[in-house]
């Protein structure tokens, strides 16, 4: 079975065991960035690591941003050009 861009996009940000996004989300980004899956996953895995604290019923979960900024760390483009002198 071939996996498409957004079904991975959903697998690499952990969206089944940390929902986040609404479904029409996952086009609009991938639209956003050109259709780039990486740059994509990067996106909304800093968008998921901004408040990640759960509360239900008087219940918490622990604050899991770190967590999500370490995975979009994988996804992160550098830039290897180099600088113009004057």
């Amino acid at each position: 079975m071939k996996m498409t861009d957004i079904d991975r996009i959903k697998k690499e940000i952990r969206e089944v065991q940390s929902p986040y996004f609404d479904e029409d989300d996952f086009a609009y980004y991938l639209e956003k960035n050109g259709g780039d899956v990486n740059a994509t996953i990067y996106e909304m895995l800093i968008i998921k690591s901004e408040d990640s604290t759960i509360s239900v019923s008087g219940l918490s979960t622990s604050d899991t941003s770190g967590y999500f900024k370490r995975l979009a760390s994988r996804y992160r483009k550098f830039n290897s050009g180099t600088l113009q002198g004057s």
